[in-house]
């Protein structure tokens, strides 16, 4: 059963998408309205889905060209010596992972334009009704990413897992590390969706609002605007089917953090040493369950209900419920205590940072609902500062925006000092995942915002009664609230997770620590800081540029169709779509190319640590641009709204069409980017970056790190030689020293006596020969043999491998190699064999102390070889009532293929062979 939990993760993934269906029927069944309304639903429909087409036909050449770089790399098992545990399956996981990112944002703004409509027809009857079905239409989305991320976590995993079994303890570090294409794919396609999605839908708001509310003074989503469908589609595009893609990337990168940090905790436990593996994605698949139980919660009695009361009660529901349970599957899942690089911590300790993690994303919540809220201080103080002109309302706005970063960035600091001080490096991982856990229902009360906001647009435009437009712009503002609470989430998962996956990156790099006191590292932490601002930079100016556009199609409808403002002629609404579609595509490249090519740029330049100075800045600055400008642009929008129901300002009331909502509109304007754009693709971009250096990093790895890691060869000032011995790394100034160390530590054979029994599923060979330029790298599995050093009567070491089993990691290559005659023909010859009749003390320098001298069979051809080797020691073991002496052996050997009969294909003649032996003897 302990062992079959694995499973457990897809199957949840599974119970999440089949909810989101059930909960999808139900929307589709409700009453969808008039035909006026149904056809003005249909125009957003139509205009949201050709954007959809128009970007993936571009994403998808992006794709197919990023997976062949991916697969070419993941032919390459060897960089400077080090080992690289990787695929080309991994360009599979990327395709896989970009897919479901997709697929995540398609369901969320299918269903957000099946629920607009019906959530308008919902209105006209109660405030109950709207929002159950503007809810369950958020729900869709949440449980549709939700179901998807842990889905494809989960099943990848367990395909990995059984494709890699051959690798022997390479198996688990080869599967986390090709599943990191999948949460690449996954980004990648998040930050394309979510700034190509954001710059669609503030230009097409921005120019409505310009030239609508402000010059023709209509409101704002009336039927004359040529806009008003673009900024419906835009809602859709954007916050729905961007924000869908952006959580997405979230949730699955988060997961993936922890997974790659939890790979380096060896345990014994009852999951084959996985748990700290599968923890996370067990927690999360649990999150998606007491989401669900999360949304019963989510209902009110009448019309004077507070509608932010409910969506509370289900948000706290499912994280208390999602905390309790923590608590059991990790006192079920993990050892009493863990250690990660030299951390030690008790399973208690990682309860007590998911904890961690589930108070800091409350706190965070509470805090931007506080800055961005209608009728708390903040967003007041905008408003009173709108009495005094747009420059005041402006710098209202923005200083709002700076101060509201304060207690969050404490809040961060202080959950990132808690998390590590109970679990490591592990519990800041696991805190973030906690925190995400219960994305389903994050997402499904963000969602439901965009769906009410469109349910007001069809009310204006279908000219329904006041009430119903009251109703709908009632979820609408509670909407905002919930879409700037969302993304301060997800800027503060993303914090943590990007720290998570920049511990990883140091380990996988080879570095010890990001050292600002040298200069190249300090300019790297500089660039990285300036990213986001020309990152923000380039969103807010497509925008701008997009929204110019737009203002002068709009003006020249207004002046060239006559009878639009008598509603005798219908605007060209299909031209404003069209502008907003073409922009959105072209000016979503140059952000998207800054976050992927840097990190590769710097990272194969300048060496691992400027990389991870550069990865420093980019998430320190990100995180505060990214809540500055999404807590701004909130209180700038509810300050606007404030205005509809009446504002009091200096003992006087002021109302839509006044000169302080003109300034409120203008604030409103500016902060429609911040919010919508470049503000939430912070936290993808801070963890896109932290992700691509991740992929990167087995390949610009140092062995030494220090000075090597920093760019500057001509800075080594002294010749340090290091030598492995019995598995335990050894430093020296000179070859004396060297031969001193091992002389010392290595085992003697003589305490060896009597025959020792091979085991072969704790042995294995590796082989590695040089291809063009690359390394291949390739292992076979030991079939049987034995050690006895006292044999007289025939060899002292026998090992006889099983050539069926050679594996390179590529299919197409490994049918080449076993079936071709000119390669080993393993139909023919099916095992391979070395027997030593001889063995000695090396006596040249080295890090072998003995020779294993005979002959290798390979094919039938028999030739001498050589094998050094190091006698690591034994130990004594039990096993099913019996005790054994386990002996443990490491070696090498070089052959020439050519001596076997073994063509070449663009690889050199000699082949390293690395050979891990245990043996035992049964003690009668």
């Amino acid at each position: 059963m302990n062992e079959s939990v694995i499973y457990l993760v897809p199957i949840l993934g599974i119970v999440g998408l089949i909810v989101m269906a059930i909960k999808s029927a139900w929307v589709s069944k409700q009453d969808a309205g008039d035909k006026n309304m149904q056809e003005l639903a249909g125009y957003i429909a139509d205009g949201a889905m050709a954007f959809l087409k128009a970007e993936w036909k571009v994403l998808s050449i992006f794709v197919v060209f990023a997976a062949a770089l991916l697969a070419y790399s993941g032919t390459i098992h060897e960089v400077n010596g080090k080992e690289i545990h990787s695929s080309w399956i991994i360009s599979i996981a990327f395709i896989i992972g970009a897919v479901f990112s997709a697929t995540a944002g398609y369901i969320g703004m299918k269903v957000a334009t099946k629920a607009n409509v019906r959530t308008t027809q919902a209105a006209r009857t109660s405030l109950k009704q709207a929002l159950k079905v503007s809810f369950t239409g958020g729900t869709v989305m949440g449980l549709g990413v939700a179901g998807l991320a842990v889905l494809g976590l989960g099943g990848l995993f367990i395909a990995f897992l059984a494709m890699f079994a051959g690798l022997g303890e390479n198996t688990v570090k080869t599967a986390i590390e090709v599943l990191t294409g999948f949460s690449l794919g996954a980004e990648s396609i998040a930050l394309f969706a979510r700034v190509g999605g954001g710059i669609y839908t503030k230009a097409a708001d921005v120019g409505a609002d310009l030239v609508g509310k402000v010059e023709a003074g209509i409101p704002e989503d009336d039927v004359r605007n040529p806009a008003t469908i673009a900024d419906n589609v835009g809602d859709n595009v954007g916050d729905v089917a961007g924000m869908g893609a952006d959580l997405f990337g979230s949730y699955v990168a988060t997961i993936l953090a922890t997974m790659v940090l939890g790979q380096e905790i060896v345990v014994t436990d009852n999951f084959g040493g996985m748990s700290p593996i599968l923890l996370p994605m067990v927690i999360c698949g649990l999150g998606i369950l007491f989401s669900i139980v999360g949304t019963w919660f989510v209902t009110i009695k009448d019309e004077k209900s507070n509608v932010q009361n409910a969506l509370n009660m289900g948000n706290w529901s499912s994280m208390l419920l999602t905390v309790i349970a923590s608590y059991f599957v990790v006192n079920w899942m993990l050892p009493e205590t863990l250690n990660l690089r030299g951390y030690e911590f008790s399973k208690l300790n990682v309860f007590l940072a998911i904890v961690v993690g589930t108070v800091v994303g409350a706190i965070m919540s509470i805090i931007t609902e506080y800055y961005t809220a209608m009728g708390k201080k903040p967003v007041l103080s905008i408003i009173q500062q709108s009495s005094t002109g747009h420059a005041t309302n402006i710098i209202g706005g923005l200083s709002v925006g700076m101060k509201s970063t304060v207690i969050p960035i404490l809040t961060l600091a202080g959950g990132i000092m808690a998390s590590y001080y109970f679990a490591g490096l592990y519990g800041v991982a696991i805190a973030a995942a906690g925190m995400m856990a219960t994305t389903a229902m994050q997402l499904a009360i963000d969602a439901f915002g965009p769906i009410a906001d469109n349910a007001g647009g069809i009310a204006e435009m279908s000219q329904l009664p006041p009430e119903v437009r009251e109703r709908t712009d009632n979820l609408d503002a509670v909407g905002n609230t919930t879409a700037a609470t969302g993304k301060g989430f997800a800027i503060a998962s993303a914090a943590l997770t990007s720290l998570a996956l920049f511990a990883a990156f140091v380990g996988i790099a080879g570095i010890d620590a990001i050292d600002i006191y040298k200069a190249p590292v300090l300019a790297g932490l500089f660039v990285g800081g300036m990213i986001p601002f020309i990152f923000s930079a380039l969103c807010i100016q497509a925008v701008g540029k997009a929204a110019m556009d737009m203002v002068q199609e709009v003006r020249r409808q207004f002046r060239e169709i006559p009878g639009i403002m008598e509603y005798k002629a219908k605007p060209e609404y299909e031209k404003c779509v069209a502008i907003s579609t073409k922009a959105s595509i072209r000016e979503m490249m140059m952000p998207g190319a800054i976050a992927l090519i840097t990190p590769i740029i710097v990272g194969f330049i300048f060496g691992p640590e400027v990389l991870g100075g550069l990865l420093a800045g980019v998430t320190v600055s990100g995180v505060l641009m990214g809540i500055f400008q999404s807590n701004a642009g909130g209180a700038w929008d509810n300050a606007k709204k404030s205005f509809e129901k009446g504002v009091l300002i200096n003992g006087e009331m002021f109302y839509k069409k006044s000169e302080p909502h003109k300034a409120s509109v203008t604030g409103d304007t500016v902060g429609d980017p911040f919010k919508d754009t470049s503000g939430p693709s912070m936290n993808i971009l801070i963890k896109l970056m932290s992700i691509v250096s991740l992929v990167i990093a087995p390949y610009i790895a140092v062995t030494g790190g220090g000075e090597e890691a920093c760019c500057a060869k001509d800075m080594v000032t002294e010749e340090v030689l290091k030598c492995n011995i019995n598995g335990q790394e050894y430093t020296c100034t000179s070859k004396a020293q060297c031969d001193s160390i091992m002389n010392a530590n290595v085992k003697d054979i003589a305490e060896l006596n009597g025959a020792y029994d091979v085991d072969g599923a704790h042995s294995s060979v590796n082989f590695s020969i040089k291809h063009i330029i690359s390394n291949t790298k390739g292992t076979i599995m030991i079939d049987s043999g034995y050690v006895n050093l006292q044999n007289a009567n025939g060899p002292k070491i026998f090992i006889q491998l099983n050539m069926t089993s050679l594996t390179t990691q590529n299919s197409m290559r490994d049918g080449h190699l076993k079936d071709k005659e000119n390669f080993f023909n393993v139909a023919k010859f099916k095992t391979a064999t070395f027997e030593a009749t001889e063995v000695v003390k090396n006596e040249e320098m080295g890090p072998y102390a003995y020779l294993a001298k005979g002959k290798m069979t390979i094919k039938g051809i028999a030739k001498d070889a050589v094998i050094k080797f190091n006698y690591q020691g034994s130990s004594v073991q039990e096993y099913e009532g019996k005790k054994f002496n386990i002996a443990g052996f490491e070696g090498e050997a070089m052959i020439n293929r050519n001596d076997f009969g073994i063509e070449g294909g663009g690889a050199a003649e000699e082949v390293k062979i690395e050979i891990t032996l245990e043996a035992a003897q049964e003690i009668k």
